[in-house]
């Protein structure tokens, strides 16, 4: 880099084609094709990428502008600016883009924060966006999680630097060991749905894990089947991640559905479990129901006796009594 990744905050940018002018912030990263940086611009906040390649610029530039045209789909960042940006007047320029800026947390950091329960449901969004972009024609290709940003109300997985993108059918032009099948000696470096979806499980693996880890001499696939064994929550999601590792999935859309399938799974049981009981908790409660009329019955039944034993006692009595008085007046009072 001749200065693209040395440029200090306060710094003011000047585009020499459009004439829009940007103040440096702070750095946001760095990367093989160039460095992006936090900017104000006159319609807010915004991210600018600076490079002296200026052939990689192109080729970003063209990834994000066919990106706009996917209607209703949100795969990258929005485009806003493209130009050069000269340092000094005879100076070489370093070719920039502005782009939509993206608020925050990098993937690993919201999953050590929030817990790593959230690993699957962000996993289910990046394959959505995943499938539309390969809908689109691209691969990612770096796909890892410094290149994927979580932002807030509602949670959502966002895909931002978008230097590795291929075309589909080409060789990957950028990749980090850890997420390439090709490192790991489980597929080639050509660009296919499968080499993200490769990746997309080596990003579930380092945020069960914790870390990240180097190939041994026992073979990748074995150490990789072994990490995911060791893991709980990874090895709820074991047919899901293994597919995805052994390239047997045709595109994102697969394994997204396998993996609400296999989320869905335990669920179920749980559902599963309490409908069972339902029938007892019910058959006890008819019982207990029919019992309760029963005694009522009873007690009613009881009560009804008693009430008829208590007036036939007071008619016998009254009878008596009456009879006892008419044999006195008779007998005593009549001539």
């Amino acid at each position: 880099m001749k200065g693209a990744d040395k440029v200090l905050p306060g710094t003011k940018l000047k585009g020499k084609w459009h004439g829009n002018e940007y103040t440096v912030i702070k750095s946001l990263g760095k990367g093989a094709n160039g460095s992006v940086y936090l900017v104000q611009s006159k319609n807010g906040l915004a991210a600018l990428k600076l490079s002296d390649n200026s052939m990689s610029i192109t080729s970003e530039v063209n990834v994000l502008k066919h990106f706009s045209k996917v209607q209703g789909k949100s795969l990258g960042p929005h485009l806003y600016d493209t130009d050069d940006w000269e340092l000094k007047s005879g100076s070489p320029a370093l070719s920039f883009y502005v782009m939509e800026y993206i608020k925050g947390v990098p993937f690993l950091e919201f999953i050590r924060a929030r817990g790593a329960e959230w690993v699957p449901v962000l996993l289910l969004q990046l394959l959505g966006s995943l499938s539309n972009l390969h809908d689109a024609g691209w691969v990612f290709g770096d796909l890892k999680p410094e290149n994927l940003i979580v932002t807030d109300s509602p949670v959502t997985v966002k895909i931002i630097d978008v230097g590795g993108t291929t075309g589909i059918g080409r060789s990957i032009k950028e990749y980090t060991e850890f997420f390439d099948r090709g490192y790991w000696g489980m597929g080639s470096r050509k660009a296919d749905p499968g080499y993200d979806l490769f990746a997309a499980a080596m990003i579930a693996i380092n945020a069960g894990v914790g870390e990240r880890f180097t190939k041994d001499s026992g073979g990748g696939e074995k150490l990789l089947f072994d990490k995911i064994e060791s893991v709980p929550l990874l090895r709820k999601q074991k047919p899901v991640l293994e597919k995805a590792l052994t390239g047997k999935y045709s595109g994102a859309a697969e394994m997204k559905k396998d993996l609400l399938s296999c989320l869905a799974k335990p669920a179920e049981k749980e559902n599963s479990r309490k409908s069972a009981s339902v029938p007892k908790q019910t058959h006890s409660a008819a019982s207990q129901t029919r019992t309760k009329k029963k005694k009522k019955t009873v007690s009613k039944s009881r009560r009804s006796n008693a009430y008829s034993s208590g007036w036939m006692d007071t008619f016998i009595v009254v009878s008596g009594v009456f009879i006892l008085y008419a044999l006195y007046i008779f007998h005593f009072l009549l001539p």
